[in-house]
């Protein structure tokens, strides 16, 4: 840990969670590191975190399913040595992973052969899943602990009876955790904001993990849970600010949306928000990372990050002031919802 602290002073404020969990306003997420998409070697991986370290970011975001268990072994190693209350994991239950001789390398979009993920919400699976976690994450206990893809977006038909499994078991366990000090805050993981509206008045959560729905390019499909979620006082922690990778380029927007090829409706509405960020001088990721922010529920914004170059531009992109005319051109042509706040 080498790394000189020079861009500390750019981050945000930490926000709360729940009253007593602190995260940075940016977050590291570690599916990257998990080999999503490509192998990443070990050492750059251990950069990639380390390099956030250095830059303030003090909040983690994984999961048993990244990598198959890659991810939290390579964050738990990398986090190694750091005093513990200096930072924040959230990780997650809800799938299982075993040993799969047949599973090839890519299966789920990640680089790692030979294991695989099944879904499991029994209160069984939700602790057996918790504590390999803590094994690979090399710690007692995590800060946030999320329910993973629960929702009919994921599963369709069975949507009834894995809610009901997740409401009879699942939840319940993550709460006793929570009670006993394994974790201090529970939520959800998800894509979609259905499940969010439907679940809110069901259980009691502090936090929701929305990827992808409340961004720089699309608000519409979370306008109903963020303001349910600020009238509940449940925290938003967005991740996906990049929409899969759309917004994360300097220069023009990426392939992929949503985890898949992009449409050509979609790329058409990146290359307009690419065009006017241009127009004004802006880095497009640095406005796709603060936008989020601006929301009064949104407690932290999660980008993925595989190597230590992507952790200090994100660093540098959350810092980068941006003028209140961009915010106002990207309103007036559409781009922005009428209800969307903006940072000041």
């Amino acid at each position: 840990m080498s790394e000189p602290d020079t861009k500390r002073q750019n981050l945000p404020a930490a926000r709360q969670i729940g009253g007593d969990v602190q995260v940075s306003a940016l977050g590291f997420g570690a599916a990257p590191i998990g080999n999503l998409y490509a192998p990443v070697p070990e050492e750059e991986a251990m950069a990639a975190v380390h390099a956030a370290l250095a830059g303030g970011i003090s909040f983690f975001d994984t999961a048993p399913y990244y990598g198959y268990g890659l991810s939290e072994s390579r964050l738990g190693r990398a986090l190694a040595g750091q005093p513990r209350g200096t930072y924040a994991i959230s990780t997650k239950v809800g799938r299982r992973l075993q040993d799969e001789a047949s599973a090839e390398p890519g299966r789920h979009g990640f680089a790692v052969g030979g294991r695989d993920a099944v879904f499991d919400y029994s209160r069984d699976g939700v602790l057996k899943s918790f504590e390999s976690s803590l094994e690979r994450l090399q710690t007692d206990h995590v800060d946030i602990l999320l329910l993973h893809d629960i929702g009919r977006l994921t599963h369709g038909d069975d949507h009834p009876a894995r809610l009901r499994q997740a409401l009879d078991e699942a939840l319940p366990a993550m709460a006793e955790l929570k009670a006993a000090g394994a974790c201090r805050a529970i939520g959800i993981g998800v894509n979609e904001e259905d499940i969010c509206l439907e679940l809110m008045p069901l259980f009691p959560l502090d936090c929701i993990m929305l990827a992808g729905r409340y961004t720089l390019l699309e608000q519409q499909n979370s306008r109903r849970v963020m303001e349910e979620a600020q009238r509940r006082s449940v925290a938003i922690l967005a991740a996906g600010p990049y929409n899969s990778g759309l917004l994360a380029n300097a220069d023009r927007p990426g392939d992929r949306y949503n985890y898949e090829p992009a449409n050509t409706e979609i790329l058409e509405r990146a290359q307009h928000i690419y065009a006017i960020c241009h127009a004004h001088g802006v880095d497009t990721g640095a406005a796709a990372l603060q936008f989020p922010l601006s929301h009064p529920v949104v407690a932290t914004v999660v980008a993925g990050m595989r190597s230590a170059d992507e952790a200090r531009s994100a660093i540098t992109r959350i810092g980068t002031p941006l003028a209140a005319a961009l915010w106002q051109q990207l309103r007036e042509e559409g781009l922005l919802s009428a209800s969307a706040t903006v940072p000041a």
